[in-house]
């Protein structure tokens, strides 16, 4: 793979009280034509993240034209899963719902947050969305004991399929997660039966792999994700099943651009397909602090 680098799309620089810095795990749904809807996380003066969107037209995908005037989606009620933030996981098109895949945070006090995976829809093509529940489809259980974040999720004919970040455990320091990718499987994308398997092998130095994306192709599923070491990088593996996972990192075909908003880190990845064509979402330095950019597949 070669991506391109389009440059950087979107940064917030203040514009309302809810979305004063950050716009991380952007992922875009194509609305109509050349018209991409990008959903993304952003945070308020209390760091606590709520769910916004901008459009773009893909030819020119560097202007926005269109911003939400308020958040598509809010922290939660005081007490419940999400009331610390909400941040952006991944959107499934059912006719003229949307359903988002969302991770809540919750703050905790022996450990700095918790999160569980939540699910809000929108009956209006996108324009406004409800929370199915208060609480989370998806919380923390004997498979994953402390805390699960980031789901990407994709329905077939047969079953829905999530892939989805879990710490395995916490740091001495609590602020450092061993956190890896699993995988789960639902009749209906409300209830998920986990196994507790991780699905991509870390190697020496490497502590957190963040934010899956998965594109099944014909040929094979093929997954993108954010890894770390001493900085955030995207990484890239493929598989026949959705299982079992080649990992070929090097084979990404992106990499930080010294000098640049994206400069010292690189994560977050988001692949779509428009009009035959692969694009990539991701982030830049400070997990969204600098924005987020967008990147062509080069064909060969």
């Amino acid at each position: 793979m070669k991506w391109r680098k389009l440059g950087r799309i979107f940064c917030p620089d203040g514009e309302a009280d809810w979305m004063r810095s950050h716009a991380a795990n952007p992922v875009a749904d194509c609305v109509s034509g050349r018209i991409v809807r990008i959903y993304f996380s952003t945070r308020d003066a209390m760091n606590r993240s709520s769910i916004a969107w901008i459009e773009i037209d893909i030819r020119t995908p560097n202007r926005v034209f269109r911003l939400a005037k308020t958040p598509t989606l809010l922290p939660g009620l005081v007490g419940c899963f999400d009331d610390s933030g909400c941040s952006m996981g991944s959107i499934v098109r059912e006719g003229n719902d949307r359903l988002i895949y969302y991770m809540g945070w919750n703050l905790g006090v022996t450990v700095p947050w918790r999160n569980a995976i939540g699910l809000a829809i929108s009956h209006n093509c996108g324009e406004s969305f409800e929370r199915v529940s208060i609480a989370p489809i998806i919380d923390r259980s004997d498979a994953d004991p402390y805390t699960i974040s980031y789901p990407w999720v994709l329905r077939s004919e047969r079953e829905w399929r999530m892939w989805y970040g879990s710490n395995l455990r916490w740091g001495e320091a609590k602020t450092d997660m061993f956190h890896m990718i699993k995988h789960a499987t639902s009749l209906d994308g409300l209830a998920w039966k986990r196994d507790g398997k991780v699905i991509v092998q870390p190697s020496d130095g490497e502590y957190a792999f963040a934010r899956p994306c998965v594109i099944k192709d014909i040929d094979r599923y093929r997954l993108w994700y954010a890894y770390r070491g001493d900085a955030y990088r995207i990484g890239y593996a493929e598989s026949v099943d959705g299982l079992c996972w080649n990992r070929m990192d090097e084979s990404v075909g992106i990499a930080p651009s010294p000098g640049d908003w994206d400069g010292e880190s690189i994560e977050y990845p988001s692949v779509f397909d428009h009009d035959q064509r692969r694009f990539l979402l991701y982030c830049g330095d400070g997990y969204g602090r600098t924005g987020f950019g967008i990147a062509i597949l080069e064909q060969e």
